[in-house]
């Protein structure tokens, strides 16, 4: 999803901005990217959890009884209340790695997967080179504290349905989202866990997260599970990106559950820095390592 304004629910200010320009550099890498808003809906009882995502966030517009069925036939009579954000997008996030890495090909850019990293970094800079790490967790160290935050998701195949954008059903306990990917497959995520574990998904998560989609649609109830997999998000304390100098090496890490939103921006700021000389904006700059 690519959703600055519903991420700015509970983030700050500096990644809706970030978010808006990695909304804008998307859309120009890729024109046939969905660009269908985000539809957010509560049940009747749940209307305050509504109310209070209505006050904390912008962009949006509010929705009443049949405006909701106009956006998304399916829902009819489901839901009374919603909110709009007409200006969001979305995307099977593995189809736009596929096009960046055969973008990446286009200019000569070598690729390697599942190859070592040296340490220190620096030696692989000593050479007169410049390195750029973005390793997430594997660059954790004394000067970038790091943590880890679980995140886990359901892809299902339910070729009845027909939803058309992101659904983020919000409730007190059990907040999801849903994202069309194409051809009947739909992600539902993500639970938030602080936890750096790999394991599996847990059945507790795998309840909540299908449980909340059959709220949404009764029609969930026969889809087909195709994958419940798990990823950890890198996070500073304060869930903002960090950019760090330091000689040779550039450090650009913590993205949070934000990094497809905020991947392009932060390459920018960094291409800018490198080619003009423009400073990072200070809300970004990682203090241990830029002076």
């Amino acid at each position: 999803m690519l959703a600055p304004y519903c991420e700015s629910e509970s983030a700050e200010p500096i990644v809706q901005q970030l978010g808006l320009r990695g909304l804008e550099l998307w859309q120009q890498f890729d024109p046939t990217l969905e660009v269908r808003g985000t539809l957010v809906l509560a049940s009747q009882r749940d209307k305050a959890e509504l109310d209070r995502y209505a006050r904390m966030t912008e962009g949006h517009e509010p929705l009443y009884g049949p405006a909701i069925p106009h956006l998304e036939p399916l829902l009819g009579e489901r839901f009374q209340y919603g909110l709009y954000f007409p200006d969001e997008a979305h995307m099977a996030p593995r189809n736009a790695i596929d096009r960046l890495i055969g973008a990446l090909r286009s200019l000569n850019v070598d690729l390697r997967f599942s190859s070592p990293v040296p340490e220190p970094l620096w030696l692989a800079a000593s050479a007169g080179g410049l390195v750029i790490d973005c390793r997430g967790l594997g660059a954790r160290s004394g000067k970038i504290a790091l943590r880890g935050v679980r995140g886990e998701m359901a892809v299902v195949y339910a070729p009845a349905l027909t939803l058309t954008r992101p659904i983020r059903f919000l409730h007190p306990r059990f907040p999801i989202y849903i994202v069309p990917w194409g051809r009947g497959l739909y992600m539902i995520g993500a639970t938030m866990i602080e936890s750096e574990s790999h394991a599996s998904v847990t059945i507790r998560s795998t309840l909540e997260l299908m449980t909340s989609a059959c709220r949404i649609h009764p029609w969930f109830l026969d889809a087909r599970v195709t994958e419940l997999s798990i990823g950890v998000r890198p996070a500073f304390d304060d869930n903002i990106p960090k950019i760090g100098i330091e000689g040779k090496v550039i450090s650009v890490n913590g993205a949070y559950r934000h990094g497809f939103l905020l991947a392009p921006a932060l390459a920018e700021i960094v291409a800018d820095h490198l080619e003009h000389g423009l400073g990072l904006p200070k809300e970004l700059v990682l203090r241990d390592t830029y002076e």
